[in-house]
C-alpha cells in the first residue's frame, strides 16, 4: 500500500542502505572479473591461438574504443531511463560481452567482444556510481566508495588468481573465459535485485535525488583551470602505464622471469588485491594530512624505478610489484578526490568524464604500443631482453606522471591556488 498523499516518508534504514551497497558491489564484482580475467589467459591465447602481443594489445584498445562512445552517451541514458533499468541493461551487456569472448576462436572476434564488453562494463560503472550517490549521503559516502572499489578490485583479484585456484580449467584459453562469463552474469542478478530494492524503496522511503552522471558538455571543457589540466596528465600517464602493465605482465613474468602460470598470476593479483585494503588507508591519510599533490608525486616516482628493476635485475618480483601495488593505491585515493578542489561542484560530471575520455585514449594507444614493442624486438621467453623497450615505455610515462605532479604542486603553490595542499575536510569522489 502506498503512503498517505503528503505524508513525510522515512529516510531508508541503514541496513537497507548497505543491503543496496551489497549488490551494487556484488554487480561490480563481476564487472571487474569479467575484464581482468584475460590476464592469466594471455598465455594461452599466444600457444594456443598464435596470437601476437600486438593482437593482444588490440584486445584491449577494443574495449577503450567502445569505452569512448559511451562515456559521451551513457550519462544521458542514465539520465533517461533511470538507475533501475540502466544497470539490468549495462549489466546484460557486460554478461552478453564477457559470453561473446569466451566463444570466439579468432581475433577478430574475440576483439568484438571486448567491445561488447566496453559498452557495458564501463556506463555500468557510472550507474554503480549514480546509485551510490543517490543512496549514501554525508560521512557514509567515503565509506560506502571505499568499500564498493574494494570488492570490486576483489573481482579483479580473483581474476587474476585464478589460474592458481582453478588451475584443473587452464589447460584450454576457453575454460577459465567460460568461467569469466558465468561470473559475469552475476552483474545482471546483481542489478534485478538493486532494482526490486529500489522499487520498494520508492514506495516506502524519502530517496535522494541521482547523483550527477559523466557526460560530457562540449562548452565546458575550455574553462577548466591549469590545475585541472595537470591532474588530467597524472590520470593519463598513471592508468596508461598500470592497465596496459597488467594485460602484459603474466607473459612478462613467464617468459622474462621465468615464473611458473600460477605465480605470475598471483603476483599481477597482488595490485588489486593491495589496493583493496590500502586505498581506504590512503584515503584517510590525505583527508589528515592533505599535501595531494607531494603524495601523487610519490605515487609517480615509485612507478619509474619499478619497471626498471623488472627488466635490468633478477631482484625478486615481489619488490617492484610491492612498490607498484603502492604507487596503484595512493596515486587512485589522493587523484580523483582532488578534483573536488579544483572544479566547482556544478560541473563536476563534466570534469570527471572528460579525466576518463582522455585516460581511455592514453590506455588504448599504450596498450597497442608495448604489444607492437614487445614484437618488433622479439620478446620471448628465448629474448627476454627484447622485453626492455616495452619496459622503458612504462618508466618513462612514470617520468612524465612525475613532471605533471610537480606541475600541480607549482600550481597549487601560487596566489591562484585552490588549497590542494592544505586542505583536509571536504566530500570527494572515489573511482
Amino acid at each position: 500500500m502506498d503512503p498517505v498523499p503528503g505524508a513525510v516518508r522515512p529516510e531508508p534504514s541503514r541496513g537497507y542502505r548497505w543491503l543496496v551497497l551489497a549488490f551494487v558491489s556484488l554487480g561490480m564484482f563481476g564487472n571487474y572479473y569479467v575484464f581482468d580475467a584475460m590476464n592469466p589467459v594471455g598465455p594461452l591465447l599466444e600457444k594456443q591461438l598464435g596470437f601476437s602481443q600486438s593482437q593482444i594489445g588490440l584486445l584491449d584498445s577494443a574495449y577503450n574504443a567502445a569505452a569512448l562512445i559511451v562515456l559521451i552517451a551513457g550519462g544521458l541514458l542514465i539520465d533517461r531511463v533511470g538507475t533501475k533499468r540502466a544497470m539490468i541493461a549495462f549489466g546484460t551487456v557486460t554478461a552478453l560481452g564477457g559470453l561473446i569472448i569466451a566463444l570466439s576462436p579468432t581475433h577478430g572476434r574475440m576483439m568484438a567482444g571486448r567491445f561488447v564488453l566496453g559498452l557495458g562494463a564501463e556506463p555500468f560503472i557510472v550507474g554503480a556510481t549514480t546509485v551510490l550517490g543517490r543512496w549514501f549521503k554525508g560521512k557514509e559516502m567515503g565509506v560506502a566508495m571505499a568499500m564498493n572499489l574494494s570488492i570490486a578490485r576483489l573481482g579483479s583479484a580473483a581474476a587474476d588468481s585464478s589460474a592458481d585456484w582453478a588451475a584443473p580449467l587452464f589447460s584450454s584459453w576457453q575454460r577459465p573465459l567460460l568461467l569469466a562469463a558465468a561470473v559475469g552474469a552475476v552483474c545482471v542478478v546483481a542489478s534485478l535485485a538493486y532494482a526490486l530494492l529500489e522499487r520498494s524503496a520508492e514506495r516506502r522511503f524519502a530517496l535522494g535525488r541521482s547523483g550527477a552522471v559523466d557526460k560530457l558538455v562540449p562548452a565546458d571543457l575550455v574553462r577548466f583551470d591549469r590545475s585541472y589540466w595537470w591532474v588530467v596528465g597524472l590520470c593519463v600517464t598513471f592508468y596508461s602505464v598500470v592497465f596496459p602493465f597488467r594485460r602484459f605482465a603474466n607473459i612478462f613474468f613467464i617468459d622474462a622471469h621465468g615464473a611458473a602460470p600460477e605465480i605470475a598470476g598471483r603476483l599481477n593479483g597482488l595490485l588489486p588485491l593491495t589496493a583493496m585494503f590500502a586505498t581506504p588507508l590512503f584515503g584517510l591519510l590525505v583527508d589528515r594530512y592533505g599535501r595531494r599533490a607531494l603524495l601523487m608525486a610519490v605515487g609517480s616516482l615509485l612507478l619509474v624505478p619499478t619497471f626498471l628493476i623488472m627488466a635490468h635485475t633478477r631482484l625478486p618480483l615481489e619488490l617492484p610489484v610491492a612498490m607498484m601495488g603502492v604507487s596503484f593505491s595512493l596515486i587512485p585515493a589522493v587523484m580523483w578526490p582532488s578534483v573536488t578542489f579544483l572544479v566547482e561542484e556544478k560541473r563536476l560530471g563534466t570534469a570527471y568524464a572528460l579525466m576518463t575520455f582522455c585516460q581511455q585514449i592514453g590506455w588504448a594507444a599504450m596498450a597497442w604500443a608495448v604489444g607492437r614493442a614487445n614484437d618488433a624486438f622479439g620478446a620471448s621467453a628465448r629474448n627476454p631482453a627484447g622485453y626492455a623497450p616495452g619496459m622503458w615505455l612504462f618508466a618513462s610515462l612514470g617520468l612524465f606522471g612525475l613532471a605533471f605532479s610537480v606541475l600541480l604542486w607549482r600550481s597549487e603553490k601560487g596566489p591562484r591556488g585552490h588549497g590542494l595542499e592544505t586542505i583536509t575536510t571536504r566530500a570527494g569522489a572515489a573511482g
